[in-house]
């Protein structure tokens, strides 16, 4: 699995992309990313959870809460998928991935040319 980026207060690191995937769900890499870094008081400008992540959190069936926990007690991202598959029903991802495809392509669009353009200038 790739790398866990939990510090962005450099302004050149940043969360995974939403539409990098872990199985099936898309967001969730990029939402562990923002609360891990949330948790370690290293978010920088980042917003934990955002309308973004409640929205994909919500459709999911998850509360923020329970996320957070999750986080806590599922360090790699191999773990906290595992706990994320057996929580969430395949057509609540489904849903939640329908959702940030349909409703929130600008915002995906947005984030890349923000974050990945300057990710490649390094």
């Amino acid at each position: 699995m790739g790398r866990m980026p939990t510090d962005f207060r450099d302004g050149k690191t940043f969360p995974r992309r939403g539409r990098e995937s872990i199985g099936e769900a898309l967001w969730l890499l990029r939402v562990s990313d923002k609360g891990r870094a949330s948790a370690a008081g290293t978010i920088y400008d980042y917003i934990y959870p955002c309308p973004m992540d409640q929205g994909m959190l919500d459709r999911w069936g998850i509360t923020a809460s329970e996320f957070d926990e999750a986080l806590r007690t599922n360090p790699t991202d191999e773990s906290l998928y595992a706990w994320f598959i057996e929580r969430v029903r395949p057509e609540s991802i489904q849903t939640a991935n329908a959702w940030l495809l349909a409703e929130r392509m600008e915002n995906l669009e947005r984030q890349d040319a923000e974050e990945v353009a300057t990710a490649g200038r390094r």
